[in-house]
């Protein structure tokens, strides 16, 4: 009896596919399939290839007597695991330093950002001796620094009594251009101020005092 119950079975399943098969769709064209991920770039890539390209640029040849144009090198990193509000602070350290002076200033700072900014920094240094005819790889400055925004996953963390905490690992991009040549006295210039000038700014911010708990 079982084995007679078997035998209908298969034979209505063999059926009902022999009669959903005409049915099935056909499918002619595979283009439609995408077995890879999008072409779609991220903001940081698209600001890495846009800085890269400084890296191309052919300039005219120079004329006699005219002043030597220092040659500059651009680099990157990307996909760093680590937060790009908390990178900003170790490239604002070193930028406007000679390169011996930010890397003796990097060994000494203790977040997480401090070896990738190192890494990256003796990169472009090695990149400017061999592909653009840096003579001496001391005779260098950091001319700019300055970190990305990058790929943010998200995630959660399970907690006690079915609570959820939502989670962003945060990923960043770090840009570096050196400069031949010895570092600029004031990397950010602020205008020099007359005599006047500075007066009156002590006065407003003695008069701007306040004693707490005063009416």
């Amino acid at each position: 009896m079982f084995h007679m119950k078997a035998c209908l079975s298969r034979g209505l399943c063999q059926q009902l596919n022999k009669n959903l098969l005409p049915c099935l769709p056909v499918v002619t064209n595979t283009t439609s399939f995408h077995t890879t991920c999008s072409n779609h770039k991220t903001e940081a890539e698209k600001v890495s290839e846009k800085f890269m390209r400084h890296n191309d640029v052919v300039f005219p040849p120079q004329q006699e007597g005219e002043e030597k144009r220092p040659a500059f090198v651009c680099h990157f990193k990307d996909k760093i695991k680590y937060s790009p509000e908390k990178m900003w602070y170790v490239a604002c350290l070193v930028r406007g330093m000679s390169i011996d002076q930010a890397l003796i200033q990097l060994g000494y700072v203790g977040k997480k950002g401090a070896p990738f900014i190192r890494d990256t920094i003796l990169e472009a240094q090695e990149l400017a001796v061999k592909e653009h005819n840096v003579e001496f790889k001391s005779n260098l400055w950091i001319a700019e620094s300055f970190a990305h925004k990058d790929l943010v996953i998200r995630g959660l963390r399970r907690h006690a009594r079915h609570r959820m905490y939502k989670l962003d690992y945060k990923y960043c991009t770090y840009f570096v251009r050196l400069e031949e040549g010895k570092p600029p006295k004031n990397y950010y210039y602020a205008g020099l101020q007359t005599a006047p000038e500075k007066l009156e700014e002590w006065l407003t911010t003695v008069r701007r005092r306040k004693i707490s708990s005063s009416l």
